[in-house]
């Protein structure tokens, strides 16, 4: 039995799969387990075919629990124009194929809330226009239902947010503890670094979360002064990290390669 992805050691390394086509998908999972992963990330909306049978052969190539994602991304990173009801449907047949997981997006059922905030502005975390958080109750109890529903499916929940701004570490503690109301089993928070401060900033935040939120949580700053947070922030107590195994023209070129982030996880280990 595949182990469940909140229980997962930390810092668990995901193989991120982004492919066209099935028999790619399986070949870059099997890649993925002999770099080291822990776990595997499919992206279904690179994917021609997300019918249950294609997913379920995919899934069953891996022996590590699979995250399902649905970003709503061509492998060209076009608009896969994907409507929510498609979206979150193709991550229940994903479930329904083995997945241990899905990746369920903070804007989920409130596509506005993708690109700016559109709720009161009363918390912390809610200033700057954040991406992707939704304060509305009657979307937030449409989440929880859903998380509910993967549950009864037995699998888990991983919770994200991309803000897309820089957050200090109050507000991204604020906003994890809000959104563990909901029940998920993993947080996942991106903020931005613009600045070698955001960098530090991001850091604190990191060591705050461990020490304050009871659910796992991943966290890392994107941005061009934020790829050390991504290494760094999961050896204070983050629970995943991104990894490719091989760069192509469909990768996500900020994440870090799979063999040699598990090499400076692996020696941190041999430290402790």
């Amino acid at each position: 039995m595949k182990q469940r992805l909140s229980q997962l050691p930390a810092p668990a390394l995901a193989g991120v799969v982004r492919e066209q086509h099935t028999r790619s998908a399986v070949a870059a999972v099997k890649n993925c387990l002999y770099g080291g992963a822990d776990m595997i990330d499919l992206h279904l909306s690179c994917l021609e075919q997300t019918d249950t049978e294609s997913l379920r052969r995919i899934i069953c190539a891996s022996t590590l629990p699979v995250l399902a994602l649905n970003y709503n991304n061509t492998y060209d990173w076009q608009d896969a124009r994907l409507s929510e009801e498609e979206r979150i449907n193709s991550l229940l047949r994903a479930v329904a194929a083995g997945a241990a997981g899905i990746d369920m997006q903070g804007y989920t059922y409130h596509l506005p809330s993708k690109e700016h905030f559109c709720g009161s502005d009363r918390y912390s975390f809610t200033k700057g226009d954040p991406k992707e958080i939704v304060t509305e109750e009657a979307v937030i109890a449409k989440q929880c239902a859903l998380i509910e529903q993967v549950h009864a499916m037995g699998a888990e929940v991983l919770l994200s947010c991309h803000p897309g701004i820089p957050m200090n570490a109050e507000q991204v503690t604020e906003l994890a503890r809000f959104l563990e109301q909901r029940k998920p089993d993993i947080i996942k928070i991106v903020t931005k670094a613009e600045t070698e401060e955001d960098l530090i900033e991001s850091f604190r935040t990191m060591a705050t979360l461990k020490k304050e939120v009871g659910t796992p949580v991943s966290y890392h700053a994107s941005g061009a002064a934020g790829s050390l947070s991504r290494i760094v922030n999961p050896m204070l107590g983050g629970q995943i990290i991104f990894c490719v195994d091989r760069y192509d023209r469909g990768s996500t070129m900020e994440q870090l390669d799979l063999r040699t982030v598990r090499s400076v996880v692996d020696g941190m280990k041999k430290l402790r």
